[in-house]
């Protein structure tokens, strides 16, 4: 049971703890290679905070059979931490210390994201950030991508959080209005989306250690 006291801080993932997106835009260009599936244009940008298996069959077009979709979105996001191994990985700017300032704060913090659950282990273990996190509420864990609010009202409740004690981290339009569906407060981070797009939020970041506890919580 939510309780009236305890607060949350529920962070999306990409754009908002990482930037991959040129990890992302790699694998899936390297799984249209490997499968001959063509890439529409602009597809990567339209499917900022989607689930893949909205993006494969409405977005890219490539196959309404749920089996393939699976397996398709399976192969991407191996491909995906190949990437990351290969690449290589921070945090954004910001993100450790508004962490530490949460932790201290006693403000449980939760993922909860359209990526996949081993993606962000394996992102979280190279970067030392786990222990810094309650919860993860990932791809598996919901039926209903965003803008559905099932995700972050998953995560609220995990955490304990009434969704009026909770606030949401986004960089995706869709994940602003999945937050707004929740009656959940909502900080943009202007990393993928110019500032003057993100108008929905509460508030608008260039990096999260710009926030205080106090702004968004009170005292």
């Amino acid at each position: 049971m939510a309780s009236s006291k305890k607060r949350g801080a529920i962070f999306d993932w990409d754009g908002v703890i990482i930037n991959s997106e040129e990890h992302h835009r790699v694998s899936w260009d390297r799984l249209a290679a490997e499968t001959g599936y063509v890439l529409p244009e602009g597809h990567f940008e339209r499917g900022f905070g989607m689930k893949n298996d909205v993006i494969i069959p409405e977005l890219l077009g490539w196959t309404t059979e749920p089996l393939e979709i699976q397996k398709l979105s399976l192969r991407k996001e191996a491909i995906w931490r190949e990437v990351v191994r290969e690449l290589g990985i921070k945090p954004l700017p910001g993100v450790e210390p508004w962490l530490a300032t949460l932790k201290e704060e006693g403000i449980a913090c939760v993922i909860a994201s359209s990526t996949h659950r081993e993606n962000i282990t394996t992102t979280l273990g190279i970067l030392g950030l786990g222990k810094f996190f309650a919860e993860i509420i990932a791809a598996e864990d919901v039926k209903r991508g965003k803008p559905d609010p099932e995700v972050f009202l998953t995560a609220a409740r995990r955490v304990e959080a009434a969704p009026r004690n909770a606030v949401v981290f986004e960089d995706a339009l869709v994940g602003i209005a999945a937050a707004r569906a929740a009656k959940i407060r909502v900080v943009a981070v202007a990393t993928t989306n110019k500032r003057d797009s993100l108008h929905e939020a509460d508030w608008v970041v260039d990096r999260l250690d710009e926030l205080s506890v106090a702004e968004l919580w009170g005292r």
